[in-house]
């Protein structure tokens, strides 16, 4: 039994001293206690005091029962109680915590959500880049011509930040690309073009062989219908001369009218053959015609193709002159500023070293430490340029 519990007794338990009592063996010394009383008296049962006196230590023992569980049974229900008051306690201390936290921690956290909004730009920008070589068919030689155009006049310059040598190798790289890819588009096309050419003179070339075959037809036909009816005409000619012969006899005028109508007859024959050998000739003229006019179609076709190969070679070669002039003039910018910059820088430097001579510092040691200060070898001290 420790010293605080040899203190209290049964009835000394309260919610003060609880805590220390309903312990594990905190209750056996009173239980002790209190058998220790009981047993110690031995009643007379053949006695009406005796008998009080057994009824007095019972009631006794159940009134120190009593005493001890109600107060134990109050300390369990507070202890019962005691985690909700905690949890509540605590979840408002972690939350305000938290809050402080979040709070606390938010200029850095807004910094870093901008430093990661400044760095994604950049990398969508690059990509973007990367992107001008991707096509969904494939481009014209006018189209890759636009787009190196609109990528050669990206800048590639300080605001492109810690990104500027990723940005300057893939605008290069795509760059590269993209030229590879006019050269190839500008060839093809040109091939192309030939082809269409080609075409063009071969459907000519055909109509010019099929109208000369009509017309070579045609005045076969016309020569042959002719000779048919020319001969038609010479056996009709020799049966009449036949008849008139068997005539003859018969009345010599009948002959002679009958000679006569052979001959206009036959003239009309005559007239109505070179009618026909002119409509021959005619049909010659007009397909001789059509042939030439096909031929200057196809002459014109031929140089229009040409001049058209021509001149997108000779855009492409002044969209070359233009970037490489423009490359001459960004390394030479690029030169000029390196230059400016060091000879600013040299300024600053010699400015500092004299202001350490005139404090009675040899020049060399001056310069020494100019240059070590420049160079960041100094802690805590920095040259502002």
């Amino acid at each position: 039994m420790s010293a605080n519990q040899l203190a209290v007794t049964i009835d000394d338990i309260s919610e003060a001293n609880a805590p220390a009592i309903y312990v594990k063996d905190g209750l056996k010394p009173f239980l002790q206690a209190v058998k220790e009383e009981v047993s110690s008296q031995v009643p007379d049962l053949t006695t009406a005091k005796g008998r009080a006196r057994i009824a007095s230590l019972a009631k006794k023992v159940s009134d120190s029962k009593v005493a001890v569980e109600k107060p134990g049974r109050d300390y369990l229900r507070r202890l019962k109680e005691m985690p909700k008051v905690v949890e509540v306690e605590l979840k408002e201390f972690v939350d305000a915590m938290n809050a402080l936290r979040d709070e606390t921690r938010k200029p850095l956290t807004d910094w870093e959500a901008a430093e990661q909004a400044r760095k994604d730009k950049h990398v969508d920008e690059i990509q973007s880049i990367k992107d001008m070589t991707v096509f969904e068919a494939t481009p014209a030689a006018a189209h890759v011509a636009q787009l190196i155009a609109d990528l050669e006049a990206v800048e590639i310059n300080d605001a492109w930040e810690e990104f500027l040598p990723e940005a300057a190798q893939v605008k290069d790289e795509t760059l590269a690309r993209l030229r590879a890819l006019l050269a190839e588009r500008t060839k093809y096309e040109a091939e192309q073009a030939e082809l269409v050419r080609l075409r063009a003179e071969a459907e000519a070339q055909a109509l010019r062989d099929r109208d000369a075959e009509i017309a070579r037809v045609a005045a076969e036909q016309a020569r042959l219908q002719a000779e048919q009816q020319a001969q038609a005409e010479r056996d009709a000619a020799a049966r009449r001369e036949q008849e008139l012969l068997d005539q003859a006899a018969a009345t010599q005028r009948a002959a002679a009218q009958a000679a006569l109508d052979a001959e206009a007859a036959a003239e009309r024959q005559r007239l109505q053959l070179e009618l026909q050998a002119e409509q021959a000739r005619t049909a010659a003229a007009q397909a001789e015609a059509s042939r030439v006019a096909a031929e200057q179609r196809a002459e014109q076709d031929r140089l229009a193709a040409i001049r058209r190969q021509e001149e997108a070679v000779e855009q492409a070669r002044l969209d070359e002159v233009a970037r490489a002039n423009a490359a001459a003039d960004e390394i030479l910018r690029q030169q000029q500023e390196r230059q400016a910059d060091v000879a600013h820088k040299s300024k600053i430097l010699g400015e500092a070293k004299q202001a350490l001579i005139g404090m009675n510092i040899s020049e060399e040691l001056a310069k020494a430490i100019v240059l070590k200060i420049a160079r960041g070898e100094v802690p805590h001290i920095t040259i502002q340029f």
